[in-house]
């Protein structure tokens, strides 16, 4: 494991990387950034989330052939050494855990009514789990990106693997050595500026950015 980092370090380097060395990721390693995930926090402490963890190259490959099965447009991809990455996490939701959780005594609840929430705690925590996985990724010395899984692809993806269906991919984790990598184009844009941001005692009115998917149509999370 790597020397103990500054949190802010950690934040400020963190960053989505997109090609990879055939370099394996320790195992141990693997392990304290899958433990991070289980150490975001959740609503009712329900924990309703599920990682899939694909770490052989068959296992991969059988990642990519389900969720990336056109081979042309692999083939010309703009970050090839995507596919080299060694590890691949899956963060899977579980939207009848905290239906469950929530009608239980302790939470006041009757049914297990979904419009009873205001947005959906399922995804947002494991969105959670997998920041807490990005960020360990970093403090072990390694690289990541956060990518989506799309339509005809999520049930695929749960044939594939066994995934019960109860369980939703909020997105993909790959995770290995970086690579000489081409930073997104889409970093062009920069970072808003702070005050157009951050809103102190009232909001104010500002000139917001609309963003729009990448090109290729396989949206990711750029910084």
């Amino acid at each position: 494991m790597s020397g103990a980092v500054e949190f802010r370090d950690v934040v400020r380097r963190r960053r989505m990387v997109r090609s990879y060395t055939d370099e394996p990721v320790d195992p141990d390693a693997l392990e304290r950034i899958l433990a991070a995930g289980l150490r975001a926090p959740s609503a009712g402490f329900t924990q309703g989330w599920g990682f899939l963890v694909l770490d052989t190259p068959e296992q991969t490959a059988k990642f990519w052939d389900t969720t990336f099965p056109d081979g042309e447009a692999r083939a010309n991809f703009a970050w090839p050494g995507l596919f080299a990455a060694p590890v691949i996490v899956v963060p899977f939701s579980n939207r009848d855990a905290y239906l469950d959780r929530y009608a239980e005594a302790d939470k006041g609840w009757v049914d297990r009514d979904e419009d009873r929430w205001p947005v959906p705690y399922w995804h947002i925590d494991t969105g959670f789990a997998a920041m807490a996985m990005l960020l360990a990724v970093v403090d072990e010395d390694l690289g990541a990106l956060f990518f989506g899984v799309f339509g005809p692809h999520v049930p695929a993806l749960r044939a594939a693997f066994g995934v019960p269906e109860e369980f939703t991919p909020v997105g993909a984790i790959t995770i290995g050595h970086p690579a000489p990598d081409r930073p997104s184009p889409s970093l062009k844009r920069g970072h808003r500026p702070h005050h157009d941001v951050v809103h102190r005692g009232r909001w104010s009115s500002v000139a917001g950015r609309s963003s729009a998917p990448e090109q290729d149509g396989r949206p990711s999370a750029e910084r």
